[in-house]
């Protein structure tokens, strides 16, 4: 099977382009990007730097992926772009290599990236997660799976956010986001849970009902954010609250940005 490529893209001859990558117009490909089966470049894409892509991938025009990192400090030391399979990446989105020698910027599989999403470096985004249009995540953050973020949001450098978290368009996310909680405003808030992701989730009703209860000994009760942790071990030990009781101890490690705060709660308050 001959390779489907337009005959203005610019191909470097070192490129690995599996026999069945559909390339478009004017798409440039660098000498050290490899790309998977059944992938689609559309016209005027940019693959460059060392660069992996999975297969049946879609990648939108004017989009540019493997550019050296926004970084000062990078140096010039080879690191990559790693990008799993069943992704869409949509018109002029950015993914760019990782700071340090050796280290990656990842996208896993199935993601949704809308467009001029732009993804810094050494980020880390897991699986089936959807990025609205016009979302920047700075360096060094981490998004769990099937988590949501709305459109035209800023995600601060070294922030995690949680598995089927949601994140409401235009907040500003300078700490953590706890997994399955919905978080809104500027300053952002931990709202409610994310009651509507959780149910099509398939996440079974009394797993639901240990949730609402860790909701509420977190961000409804007057206790500390050590004696909810404890509240929390008396409800059992579900994946579910093993998840979350570790997501949030080590939001409190050196190096983490610390959580964001619940619904009428001070930015500083021990929750």
């Amino acid at each position: 099977m001959k390779t489907l490529i337009h005959p203005t893209a610019v191909i470097h001859p070192n490129a690995q382009i599996h026999a069945t990558v559909q390339i478009g117009a004017y798409a440039v490909i660098g000498g050290q990007v490899k790309v998977g089966p059944e992938t689609i470049i559309s016209p005027h894409v940019v693959l460059d730097g060392l660069t992996e892509i999975g297969a049946r991938n879609h990648i939108f025009p004017g989009a540019c992926i493997g550019m050296e990192p926004q970084d000062l400090k990078y140096a010039g030391e080879p690191s990559w772009v790693k990008i799993g399979d069943n992704n869409q990446i949509r018109e002029y989105v950015t993914i760019n290599r990782a700071t340090g020698a050796g280290e990656a910027t990842i996208i896993g599989d199935g993601n949704l990236l809308m467009a001029y999403v732009h993804v810094g470096h050494n980020c880390v985004i897991a699986d089936s997660t959807i990025i609205a249009n016009s979302v920047a995540l700075a360096g060094h953050v981490h998004i769990d799976s099937c988590a949501r973020l709305s459109g035209v949001l800023g995600v601060h450098q070294f922030v995690h956010i949680g598995s089927l978290a949601m994140v409401g368009g235009m907040t500003r996310i300078d700490r953590d986001v706890p997994p399955y909680m919905m978080v809104e405003g500027n300053p952002s808030r931990i709202r409610t849970l994310n009651l509507v992701g959780l149910k099509r989730s398939g996440m079974s009703s009394t797993d639901l009902q240990i949730l609402k209860k860790a909701f509420r000994f977190l961000y409804r009760s007057e206790l500390t954010f050590k004696d909810a942790l404890e509240q929390l071990e008396l409800l059992g030990d579900t994946e579910e609250l093993q998840y979350l009781r570790r997501f949030l101890l080590l939001s409190q490690m050196p190096g983490r940005r610390g959580l964001i705060p619940g619904k009428g709660k001070a930015a500083g308050s021990d929750e």
